[in-house]
């Protein structure tokens, strides 16, 4: 059985006045595909345990690598990705499966499963994990409150608009209660009214002690957030946006 974690909300933000231990730590990162082409280039970057990170760049710049990298799904060609002072270049099977597990994942397509309501969608995360069916209930309406979308939970997705399917895409990334959020282009199909929700979700997560790391071309989205930037172009990392 699975052990019991504090359902959302999350614990409270940790001191700010406190130096906070580096939950992301990129050093000379460098990904290169098979066809020469490079994703990034000597990144180095450095993310605070409860920061809130944008960034930014043009299609192809390489933000999407970077997530990738991040989760695991790719591997660096050369230098290191440290997630809570683990090497995730260096996992494989069960310790790539269990550092996932502590990560929310947001995607720009949601990917959401047609055939299963929000509610299905969003428990689906815990039941693959093996929480108990209480456990899951426990956690369940807490989440679709936090995203404003407990009256849709017997909905299917193809009766949701697009800016409900990402907030229900959202809620199944939180539900697990992970340390660090990453959101690809979270709002890249939305308009500016959903896109300003969402992100009104995304910080309260932070609020409440998240690390966020959200890649964007929103470049008014990221004004109006007043949030730390990074830029990414041609795969080379800036700090001054």
């Amino acid at each position: 059985m699975t052990e019991t974690r504090s359902p959302i909300p999350y614990p409270e933000t940790p001191d700010s006045t406190a130096q906070a231990p580096l939950m992301v730590k990129l050093r000379e990162v460098t990904k290169t595909y098979p066809n020469g082409n490079r994703g990034l280039f000597a990144v180095n970057l450095e993310v605070p345990r409860g920061d809130f990170l944008f960034i930014t760049g043009a299609s192809g710049a390489g933000k999407s690598t970077l997530l990738k990298l991040l989760y695991g799904a790719q591997r660096p060609s050369s230098g290191e990705v440290i997630i809570d002072q683990v090497n995730v270049g260096q996992l494989t099977g069960d310790r790539l499966f269990l550092l996932r597990r502590r990560l929310g994942i947001v995607f720009q397509d949601y990917k959401l499963i047609p055939t299963r309501t929000v509610s299905e969608n969003i428990a689906f995360v815990l039941w693959a994990q093996g929480f108990t069916r209480k456990e899951v209930k426990r956690r369940l309406l807490p989440t679709l409150k936090l995203v404003g979308l407990p009256h849709k939970a017997d909905c299917f997705p193809e009766q949701l608009s697009g800016g409900e399917q990402q907030r229900v895409s959202i809620a199944r990334a939180i539900i697990g209660t992970p340390p660090l959020l990453l959101a690809d282009e979270p709002t890249g199909n939305l308009d500016p009214d959903n896109s300003w929700r969402v992100l009104k979700i995304l910080e309260k997560l932070n609020a409440a002690g998240v690390t966020v790391i959200v890649t964007t071309h929103d470049e008014r989205l990221v004004k109006n957030s007043h949030r730390s930037v990074v830029q990414l172009r041609e795969g080379r990392l800036y700090r001054n946006f």
